[in-house]
């Protein structure tokens, strides 16, 4: 049995969207799953929409999900001058020929057509005809001459048998009358070439199969498997836009989503392995296969998105996290009170701060500004809700506590809980009516991590100073 060979053939006019990213981590799963390779190639002919920066931003957006390819990217439009030599290898064995029909005789079929309530078609007016016929100053493009009877049948592994009435598909165009390669010949001559066996990508290309699949029958070339996976719909059903999430993968890195979650939630949209939710990268290879991809629309949910992330934030160790919210600051939409720059100190902190942070959020954006107490500059600003727990009553706790906690020998979670939970009890106070105030004022904010750890995280004097200064 061959290799495996699949591939991930984005069109570089714009960003990797998530139905893109989902098809690449199909293919790339199928590859690694069967031991196989998956090659990447940018579909750049169409030249006026293509740019560098939909490039590279496919290829970020790759990279960052942690889906790597084999070898180096294939760039379509490099290969041009093989495509149209299969088109005139065509030619020559009488499989294709040239067609003369004007623009306006294109129109005037199409106009047709319409009128009699039916697909446009071109009507094959040059199939037979000599190329002495040939009307002066017209260059010509060249069309297959597909089958006119019979059926173009796919047994697709994913949708099951498919079949096409052959006089239901017309000679479409192989080469344009420039000289340059359609679509459909440059990927089946590419397909080919790259010794692809298994194309994976998005039902919307079914209709291309059958055309596809009549260029290979013509060239005599074994045709690829075939898998066709449904579109990715929004939570309402209707076909995703951009307020459903039809966004690119580098707007979910900038909403603090993890690569690791992104990942395990693509892969579940349209795919089920039993009732298994969280999937970890080998888990992932191991069980993935085209069996048990679903023939109806996945559809795309941000909140289950979100709690998958939730979780990976909280199942991702302290350090790795640590440097994974470094990495990401400069991604995530800014936010001046936090700094974008960490020598080994301040990490230290925010990793010593790291378990009671990451329990709190759902996304990098969530954890870096519960974070933010632990770099804000003396005397702290309070939000809204935080300036209302610190009225009077408040503020005299923190005035009988400071003195108290100054006189500590040792600092420490457990000091520290040792000292209020004394207080509240001597006042006669629930222990939540005490370290609300001291929340209050060590953090800026009604919520953070537990208070015993914040008070160890800042250490000694911070703390003291940032309690002095609310009491003043």
């Amino acid at each position: 049995m061959p290799q495996v060979v699949t591939r991930f053939a984005p069109s570089p006019t714009g960003f990797l969207h998530i139905g893109g990213a989902r098809t690449a981590l199909f293919n790339w799963l199928y590859a690694r799953r069967l031991g196989g390779k998956m090659l990447l190639r940018i579909e750049d002919t169409d030249r006026e929409r293509s740019t560098d920066a939909a490039i590279t931003a496919i290829l970020d957006g790759l990279k960052w999900l942690g889906l790597d390819w084999d070898g180096e990217a294939v760039h379509q439009f490099q290969r041009a001058a093989r495509h149209r030599e299969v088109a005139e290898q065509l030619l020559a064995a009488g499989r294709a020929y040239y067609c003369y029909a004007t623009p306006q005789e294109l129109d005037d079929m199409r106009a047709k057509a319409r009128a009699e309530g039916k697909p446009p078609r071109y009507d094959g007016r040059w199939r037979d005809r000599p190329a002495s016929d040939a009307p002066p100053g017209v260059k010509p493009v060249i069309r297959l001459k597909a089958p006119q009877t019979g059926e173009t049948v796919l047994e697709d592994l994913v949708q099951g048998r498919v079949a096409w009435a052959n006089e239901n598909l017309d000679d479409f165009v192989l080469l344009r009358s420039d000289g340059t390669p359609t679509y459909m010949l440059a990927v089946v001559v590419d397909d080919h070439d790259m010794d692809i066996t298994h194309i994976i990508r998005g039902d919307d290309h079914l209709t291309n199969a059958a055309r596809q699949m009549q260029i290979y029958q013509a060239l005599g070339w074994d045709v690829p498997r075939m898998a066709h996976i449904p579109l990715i719909h929004g939570a309402d059903g209707a076909k995703l836009s951009k307020r459903h999430g039809a966004l690119g993968v580098d707007a979910y890195r900038a909403m603090g989503y993890l690569p690791a979650a992104l990942r395990n939630y693509l892969v579940r949209l349209g795919w089920s392995h039993g009732d298994q939710e969280f999937f970890s990268t080998d888990e992932m290879i191991a069980a993935f296969d085209l069996a048990h991809v679903g023939r109806s629309p996945a559809r795309f949910d941000f909140a289950k998105l979100e709690n998958m992330n939730g979780h990976y934030i909280r199942t991702t160790s302290d350090a790795a996290l640590t440097d994974l919210l470094i990495d990401t600051l400069p991604h995530l939409p800014e936010n001046s009170a936090f700094p974008q720059q960490f020598d080994t100190a301040m990490r230290q902190k925010l990793l010593a701060a790291m378990p009671g942070l990451k329990e709190r959020a759902k996304t990098l954006i969530e954890l870096r500004d519960g974070a933010q107490f632990l770099f804000a500059q003396r005397p702290l600003p309070l939000d809204a809700a935080a300036s209302g727990i610190l009225d009077a009553s408040s503020r005299q706790h923190l005035a009988e506590l400071l003195p108290r906690l100054t006189a500590l020998v040792a600092w420490s979670p457990a000091a520290t809980e040792e000292v209020v939970r004394k207080y509240a009890e001597e006042k006669h106070l629930k222990l939540g009516q005490v370290a609300q105030p001291l929340r209050a004022a060590l953090t800026g904010r009604a919520t953070s991590p537990g208070i015993f750890d914040v008070f160890s995280v800042l250490g000694r004097d911070e703390s003291l100073g940032r309690l002095a200064d609310q009491i003043r």
